[in-house]
């Protein structure tokens, strides 16, 4: 038995292992999906969103976020001063894309500073815009997201000195436009995102059994660290430091951080590969001795959590905001007798990404601004939010607190990789030695 079970640990690592590109070929992948994103998502959100020029400036390692998702996989960073230009003609509905800078950024955007004729930076970036004569000028300005905020004052105000005065009425706010360009997954993009779900939804699995945790030895830290040190080993990385979190009957331990049969354990990770984040809350649950399963109480209270995952995905409808989502999913749970708490996000480029907020763990009354947004189509969220559950015997509430990636289109909701339908079990009772 025991070389069986070493045997399948290395075949899971082979398997979870093989998923991920060398580091040349995910750079190959990573320029081809922005080669993609510029030809097809850019010009639809410039059509969308009224905005004819579209001007992104960063200095280096102070780089508005936006810009970053722009760079070729081989620039980490902006170089010196970066200023791209993306310009939408109205008849012909093309998108021209210039770099105002010593070198083309990558293959999509070319180099349009010719340095002998404007030594000064920003005339080269003004005669552009003189030449083109967009309607409406979009900076990356805005209150209620800050991945649309990244033009810094510096920036933003030596820009505006050097536009001359005709022009400086047509700057507007390019939030929207930012907002899509974020938000908008493409077909290429959602075929790549199952495979990091489901190497997420692998990483849990492995973390949360006995190849890593021994009760009364363990502790939750251990198991935090472990998880962070398998991301790094099978080549992703990670946008936010991984948690373990214990629930327990008996609150009143001499060292509450071991793992100990009966503990309800919740992990909150998210890794990231080819620019794309994921962000996964699971459970599970450690059996005491002669246990094959989780007691009733807590497998109802996780059903309970799943519902409310139910009642939030029916109300997912285009052209309405996270608020409203939010408000009609809370009213149905509640009406149903559940205990939920709603704190839903976009996810994409960035973990807390872009895009309209259902919810946050402490706004269940709305967002404002951000939940104000309208959900539209080839958007992807995190769909995050826990019920609370009174059980007997327990001194608190059962907070089952539940992450999922799903996809949002034309033909509705749905989960990228499948959901958590029932709490892991440790030790698994198929891989019990008789």
């Amino acid at each position: 038995m025991k070389k069986f079970l070493l045997a399948f640990s290395l075949l899971l690592a082979a398997a979870t292992q093989a998923e991920v590109l060398p580091l040349r070929a995910q750079a190959t992948v990573v320029n081809e999906l922005l080669a993609e994103r510029f030809d097809t998502v850019l010009p639809a959100a410039m059509a969308q969103t009224g905005i004819d020029m579209w001007v992104v400036v960063s200095r280096e390692y102070n780089e508005d976020p936006v810009l970053k998702t722009m760079l070729p996989a081989e620039w980490l960073n902006a170089r010196r001063r970066t200023i791209l230009v993306f310009y939408r003609d109205g008849a012909s509905g093309k998108v021209e894309r210039l770099a105002v800078a010593r070198y083309n950024v990558g293959n999509s955007i070319k180099a349009a500073w010719d340095m002998k004729k404007f030594p000064n930076q920003w005339d080269a970036l003004v005669d552009i815009i003189k030449t083109r004569n967009p309607n409406r000028i979009g900076l990356n300005t805005s209150a209620h997201f800050g991945h649309a905020d990244g033009i810094d004052h510096t920036e933003y105000s030596e820009l505006l000195a050097a536009l001359p005065a005709a022009f400086k009425p047509r700057v507007v706010s390019a939030e929207p436009l930012a907002v899509r360009w974020l938000e908008t997954r493409t077909e290429r993009e959602m075929q790549i995102y199952p495979q990091l779900i489901s190497a997420t939804h692998k990483i849990i699995e492995e973390g949360f059994s006995e190849r890593v945790i021994t009760p009364g030895i363990t502790t939750s830290e251990d198991v935090v660290w472990w998880f962070r040190q398998k991301i790094r080993d099978l080549g992703y990385d990670t946008w936010f430091h991984p948690s373990v979190e214990i629930q327990r009957q008996d609150t009143q331990r001499a060292n509450p951080d071991v793992i100990t049969p009966g503990d309800l354990l919740h992990v909150d990770i998210g890794i990231t590969y080819l620019r794309l984040n994921t962000d996964i809350q699971q459970h599970a649950y450690v059996l005491k001795p002669g246990e094959t399963a989780a007691p009733a109480a807590l497998a109802q209270a996780f059903v309970r959590a799943n519902r409310v995952q139910d009642i939030l995905l029916s109300h997912f409808k285009e052209g309405r905001s996270g608020n409203a989502v939010l408000a009609a999913s809370l009213q149905q749970a509640r009406a149903e007798g559940l205990q939920p708490t709603i704190y839903t996000h976009p996810i994409g480029y960035h973990g807390h990404a872009a895009g309209p907020a259902i919810g946050m763990w402490d706004a269940q009354g709305g967002v404002p601004g951000s939940g104000d947004d309208m959900l539209r189509p080839r958007t992807a969220y995190s769909i995050e939010l826990n019920a609370a559950s009174d059980l007997p015997g327990w001194r608190e509430p059962v907070r089952m607190m539940l992450e999922e990636d799903a996809y949002f289109d034309a033909s509705g909701v749905r989960y990228i990789n499948g959901r958590q339908r029932q709490l892991l079990l440790l030790p698994r009772p198929s891989l019990s030695v008789e």
